[in-house]
């Protein structure tokens, strides 16, 4: 399918040029208050792992902000909330430390990247001021953060993705009971009783 690929770093610069000062420089190696105050004010973030042979995965996060918690300018604290249990993430870490996230805040265009090395947390007095509604996580995503910067705006800009008025109507936007009914057909599950599932899950259990 691919017949025309890139093998070189070398090839790579030639066709794309090389980052300037600004871009080389911006990397820093620890949480700042520029760094704690964008985790504070973000409800949502990505995190990327891979297995131990390379095997990628992103996975959403969200919350209310400030759901992260800062332990220092070199570590961080993840929450794992409720979710279906398939634990690709976590299944990553155990094999393959290295993590990466991208933190977002609505309405801004830039986002902050973080790079480290992750663990699995279980221990209760970091845990339990991240409870909700009196549920404590029974476990969290403890990051050493290694480094981290600001990523410009231009993706944001390109997707317009904070105006509403580009958003796609309802009716038009992709089916997720459709989508797994048609993904997960082993199961025999209907679109209609996915969906009632889904809805359920959703009201009543998010923690």
């Amino acid at each position: 399918m691919f017949e025309r690929t890139i093998q070189t770093k070398e090839a790579l610069q030639e066709l794309l040029g090389t980052p300037s000062p600004l871009a080389i420089h911006k990397v820093i190696k620890g949480l700042d208050r520029h760094c704690k105050a964008f985790i504070a004010q973000s409800p949502f973030l990505l995190l990327a792992t891979a297995d131990k042979a390379g095997s990628c995965d992103v996975s959403p996060r969200g919350d209310e902000p400030g759901f992260v918690s800062v332990l220092d300018q070199n570590h961080l604290l993840i929450p794992e909330r409720r979710g279906n249990k398939r634990l690709d993430s976590l299944y990553n870490i155990l094999e393959n430390p290295h993590i990466g996230l991208i933190f977002l805040i609505p309405g801004l265009r830039e986002t902050l990247r973080v790079n480290g090395k992750a663990s699995i947390i279980t221990d209760e007095a970091l845990l339990a001021p991240l409870a909700v509604s009196g549920s404590i996580p029974s476990v969290g995503v403890g990051v050493e953060v290694e480094e981290c910067f600001i990523h410009c705006g231009k993706a944001m800009i390109r997707s317009n993705i904070w105006n509403p008025s580009s958003w796609i109507p309802d009716e038009q936007l992709p089916r997720a009971g459709e989508i797994l009914a048609d993904h997960a057909r082993k199961t025999a599950q209907t679109k209609q009783e996915i969906e009632a599932s889904l809805h359920e899950g959703y009201a009543k259990r998010l923690y």
